[in-house]
């Protein structure tokens, strides 16, 4: 531990402090370069926009730039440690936007817990990006930022602790229940957690057809049941069951799908063995889950097993999401991320998992095979075809749904040109 710890501070240290730089994507190295990249010659464009504003994704860089906003006050599993610590999370979600699909970030640490205040200024802020992406803002306070901004703003705003997980964590489901056999509006689900992630992950499988009477969410008071007044908001109220049941247990019982975005071993053995055949446990918290995957699968052969780890099988990691689905949004000049785009983002995961897996991915961990089964429901972040699946899916949903302000119309060139983006990061990769 003490030498990851090292390693880890030594990562970020050097040979540069921090995780990104910004990089001129255009030579400034003539009288006439300069004449270009700035006066007189930037004239030109500035008048071009001022004109016709849609015409700044062609003379900006801002349909490919996102922001990446938070206040610090829920940075990963840490609480509330404010702005300032939360810009190395900032700066690693800028590594992976880039890393994974090509996507340039700004991270932009706010030092106000003022929901009012941070809605103003991300609207200030609106013509510099294609899109914000809010990170590490707590609950409830992470709902109303996010529903005022879509509202308000003519670009894609996502918070990815809600979304990204829910959509992983979909398309997991999608596989889990084919595998089983299990209907969507059949299952019996129980959520432990009604945070951010968890209110998404519900509203999600909803839409996918799980019944509300048939989901149960339990926050660190037991289950949310109508008229339950302590600890209570509008968000966790949607779904309050009219329910005798009142504890974590008395909601297992009976259960095919238990999902945890909460806390370590808050499930026993005794609660796993109490739901129904071939369960489904996605237990979420990191870095250790709700029941750990050596007890789940020892206790039960049937289990579907996913975790938010990478050293067991399937991990619900959203990285799979976030840097796809801003993408897709960003290349057909999407003004919002809608349900159908998430939608269109977990189906395109979930189909892609019953693919047969490449080399390549199977070089990024260490030669072990993969096909379509309970331990492997989600592809793997290292996946090269990601980008294009899910990417795509999530372009034709936004310009079905009439979202889209630059729809495409040559698909097979769109897919082309995505891996042609990102050949320059697979091909490194591989050489590694």
């Amino acid at each position: 531990m003490e030498r990851f710890k090292k390693d880890v501070l030594n990562y970020h240290c050097t040979p540069v402090a921090g995780k990104i730089q910004v990089m001129p994507t255009k030579p400034c190295q003539t009288a006439d370069d300069l004449s270009m990249a700035y006066t007189p010659g930037v004239a030109l464009p500035v008048q071009e926009i001022a004109a016709d504003p849609s015409t700044a994704r062609l003379h900006t860089s801002r349909q490919n730039l996102v922001a990446v906003i938070s206040n610090g006050t829920a940075i990963l599993g840490l609480g509330n440690l404010g702005a300032l610590a939360s810009k190395p999370v900032m700066e690693g979600k800028g590594v992976l936007f880039k890393r994974f699909a090509d996507v340039d970030v700004f991270d932009i640490e706010l030092n106000t817990e003022d929901p009012k205040k941070l809605i103003d200024i991300v609207k200030i802020m609106e013509p510099t990006f294609g899109g914000v992406n809010l990170e590490d803002i707590k609950a409830p306070e992470c709902f109303e930022i996010e529903e005022t901004l879509i509202d308000i703003c003519n670009i894609p705003v996502f918070h990815d602790d809600q979304h990204g997980t829910a959509i992983i964590c979909a398309a997991g489901l999608v596989n889990a229940l084919e595998i089983t056999g299990k209907k969507a509006e059949e299952i019996k689900v129980v959520f432990n957690g009604a945070g951010a992630a968890g209110i998404s992950c519900a509203k999600l499988f909803i839409s996918l057809g799980v019944k509300y009477e048939n989901l149960a969410m339990c926050d660190s008071r037991g289950v949310i049941y109508k008229g339950r007044a302590k600890g209570m908001n509008k968000y966790k109220e949607i779904f309050a069951l009219d329910t005798d049941l009142r504890t974590l247990e008395d909601a297992m019982k009976g259960s095919d799908v238990f999902i945890g975005v909460s806390q370590k071993d808050v499930v026993t053995r005794e609660m796993l063995l109490s739901m129904a055949k071939d369960p489904i446990v996605f237990a979420m918290a990191n870095p250790d889950p709700e029941i750990s995957y050596a007890l789940a699968t020892a206790t039960r052969d049937d289990v579907i097993m996913a975790t938010g780890r990478s050293d067991f099988p399937n991990q619900i990691n959203n990285v799979l999401g976030f840097p796809y689905i801003f993408r897709g949004a960003l290349d057909v000049g999407a003004t919002k991320i809608s349900e159908g785009m998430k939608l269109a983002a977990a189906k395109a995961l979930a189909a892609l998992a019953k693919e047969p897996v490449p080399q390549v991915v199977k070089d990024a961990y260490n030669g072990r095979e993969f096909s379509f089964g309970k331990n492997y429901i989600v592809p793997k972040p290292f996946d090269p075809r990601v980008i294009e699946w899910e990417s795509v899916a999530v372009a034709k949903a936004a310009i079905e749904e009439g979202l889209a302000t630059n729809p495409i119309k040559d698909w097979d060139a769109y897919a082309s040109s995505l891996r042609a983006r990102m050949e320059k990061f697979w091909c490194r990769s591989e050489l590694n």
